[in-house]
């Protein structure tokens, strides 16, 4: 224990705390059971090692944050750990990368059900990277735990955590009501339209701040992770089908825009229909891919998805075979950062989007005009290339201050 301490105090005393996000102050951290869940390097390990650092200080024994990918779990249960801590005074516990315990299986979820019913004092946070072993553990932690997941940057923190630029979120609704408000609050201190055409490529992980040479390698590396490993193991898929899959990723990053013909998959790939759907929704599960469907209330287990993205337009340009279509970018930029907190609704017959069931939404370049649309009420068009709001066309950057 003595030694997990030791590793507890070196990582929070080498946590920076000069970019804290947002995030921080919309976690209910005194809940009993707090679970972040989130792509791998989008920094919930860094949120909870910087809430750590600003509410205890360093030698403080009531809390201990410790990770389940080392080797201190090779002879630990969590339930051992729970106990020991408990007796020696303990009441924060704090397990990250939850999902590497016992091999990725699920069996720490029943493990935390466990501890809240032997020692109902403890408070813990737990967190990880794959959202699709979270997920499992879904059944256990229900009524135990409050869960939040974590996205990677919005363009507004992007241009605070690479630029020094500091700008409130805004609401879609005052977006639309009040676009020349924040044009002017933007515009005035960078050009945004320069800005958003290199976070489109680069900027949505925090881990750019690490070094931009590696930054497409890391991200390769996460999806890889996720489809060799992580979907054999937690999702059981036939080993057999991972080059399948992989090439079923780099069919969509070169398509543009991938609308899904699921028959014609499934025979291009060899296998069935169903399988291909099911494949689809663990990888919207996994945050390499959105999932897009015209009738929301409708979706069921086999329901096909009508449009599908890369979950956001840097795994496009990092994983894409042949040039980025800048349209599957835009469009793929504006899914994500709607989809943080709107229900976001693909129109099948005139491919805009459906936003909240109210909004109609037409993703373009600046030559975007309102044929598609025309007659739509509570309809917007938002254009890249484009400078400043015209009625209702807006720049496409704005979309990017949602979260």
């Amino acid at each position: 224990m003595d030694g997990l301490f030791r590793k507890h105090d070196r990582l929070l005393a080498n946590t920076s705390m000069e970019i804290i996000r947002e995030k921080i102050n919309q976690i209910h951290w005194n809940t009993r059971i707090v679970c972040i869940m989130g792509a791998k390097g989008v920094g919930k390990s860094t949120l909870i090692k910087q809430h750590l650092k600003q509410n205890y200080r360093l030698g403080d024994r009531s809390v201990l944050y410790c990770s389940a990918d080392t080797v201190d779990f090779s002879t630990r249960t969590l339930v051992g750990l729970a106990e020991e801590f408990t007796i020696k005074g303990g009441e924060l516990l704090i397990i990250d990368e939850i999902h590497k315990y016992k091999s990725g299986t699920s069996d720490w979820s029943r493990e935390i059900k466990e501890i809240s019913e032997l020692f109902p004092k403890l408070k813990m946070i737990i967190s990880g990277s794959s959202l699709l072993s979270l997920k499992e553990g879904d059944a256990d932690l229900s009524r135990r735990a409050i869960k939040y997941t974590m996205y990677g940057l919005s363009f507004r923190e992007a241009l605070r955590f690479y630029h020094g630029l500091d700008f409130p979120k805004w609401t879609l609704e005052d977006i639309l009501a009040r676009p020349y408000d924040l044009w002017q609050m933007v515009s005035s201190q960078c050009k945004p339209v320069v800005l958003f055409k290199e976070y489109l490529e680069k900027g949505y992980y925090p881990f750019l701040l690490e070094g931009e040479g590696e930054y497409y390698t890391k991200m390769e590396q996460i999806v890889n992770y996720i489809i060799e490993s992580e979907l054999p193991q937690i999702c059981k898929v036939d080993v057999a089908n991972i080059r399948k899959i992989q090439a079923l990723v780099s069919l969509i990053c070169s398509e543009v825009p991938f609308e899904l013909n699921a028959n014609k998959i499934a025979a291009a790939l060899e296998i069935g229909r169903d399988t291909v759907v099911e494949y689809f929704k663990y990888l919207g599960d996994a945050k390499i891919l959105n999932l897009l469907y015209s009738d929301k209330k409708k979706v069921g287990k086999l329901t096909k998805p009508d449009k599908l993205y890369m979950e956001n337009p840097n795994l496009l340009y990092a994983l894409a075979p042949i040039k980025v279509d800048i349209g599957t970018a835009r469009e793929a930029f504006a899914v994500n950062a709607l989809s943080e907190s709107h229900t976001v609704e693909y129109g099948k017959a005139n491919g805009y989007f459906k936003v909240d069931y109210k909004y109609t939404l037409e993703i373009g370049g600046r030559s975007k005009d309102f044929s598609q649309i025309a007659g739509i009420q509570d309809s917007y068009i938002f254009a890249d290339d484009w400078d400043m709001p015209d009625g209702a066309k807006l720049p496409l950057w704005m979309l990017g201050f949602l979260y």
